[in-house]
């Protein structure tokens, strides 16, 4: 049987990992379990220019939503990781999304050696095979572990575990990880949550703030254009403290 990643010349060499959980697989547009299909030109695919891996491995145009067939038990909508991809597309080239993300998992459930884990780490390894580069991963989570104080006390802990192990497994102790600190949850913890994730001080991480964007009717979704804006705020983050420095910049300070 053919490698479903066997064309290199059709392999992105670009690769960020979206991983977490719903906000990070785009709930934007869903309403009783139906998405509206509404795309904002912020979103639009790219055919030449932004891909992604599919739940069987193969590389594909990305476009909304991205997650259908990771987070595949739910309705997908629009996520940030569209937005993302074209707010960065003309300073990184040929971009490939690798979607890991699943609505309504705790920390606890990304633990090395859990399904999730497994999985995500199985997918990143793929996206490597013809010389594809992780550049970072962008992790959303932290809702569910909201809901009680023993997963509050420890998220910190289990979240710098996660991305030593991460690391380790791929063979990039530096990979970058933007997370975003959490806009929604339950209100009992949600602020230690919060805090625990704008802690996490190791090398190559760096947090982006979800709070005051826009929410869906249930409170804990981000609408679809509150999305689009986190995308753009994850490609500053990337931008800033990740990509290679732009040649005229570096020319003009040789």
């Amino acid at each position: 049987m053919a490698s479903a990643l066997e064309n290199e010349a059709n392999s992105p060499k670009n690769v960020f990992i979206l991983s977490g959980q719903s906000n990070m697989a785009g709930r934007g547009g869903v309403e009783k379990h139906h998405w509206d299909g509404v795309v904002p030109n912020e979103c639009s695919p790219d055919a030449s220019r932004v891909f992604r891996l599919s739940a069987h491995l193969h590389w594909e145009v990305a476009r909304e939503p991205l997650h259908h067939d990771i987070d595949a038990k739910k309705t997908c909508g629009v996520g940030p990781g569209m937005s993302f991809a074209n707010a960065i597309k003309d300073r990184v080239e040929v971009i490939g999304l690798v979607p890991c993300a699943v609505g309504g998992t705790a920390i606890k459930e990304w633990a090395h050696g859990e399904h999730l884990y497994v999985n995500m780490v199985k997918r990143a390894r793929a996206s490597m095979h013809h010389g594809g580069e992780i550049k970072a991963v962008l992790w959303y989570q932290g809702e569910s572990d909201t809901l009680s104080q023993h997963c509050a006390d420890t998220y910190k802990a289990n979240m710098e575990k996660l991305i030593h192990t991460v690391r380790a497994d791929l063979h990039l102790p530096s990979l970058p990880i933007i997370q975003v600190a959490i806009a929604s949850g339950d209100k009992k913890y949600i602020e230690k949550i919060r805090e625990a994730q704008k802690a996490i001080d190791l090398p190559n991480v760096v947090c982006v703030d979800a709070m005051g964007l826009q929410l869906k009717e249930d409170n804990l979704h981000l609408t679809t254009e509150a999305q689009v804006k986190l995308g753009q705020m994850l490609a500053d983050a990337y931008l800033t403290h990740f990509a290679p420095q732009e040649p005229s910049a570096a020319v003009a300070s040789s």
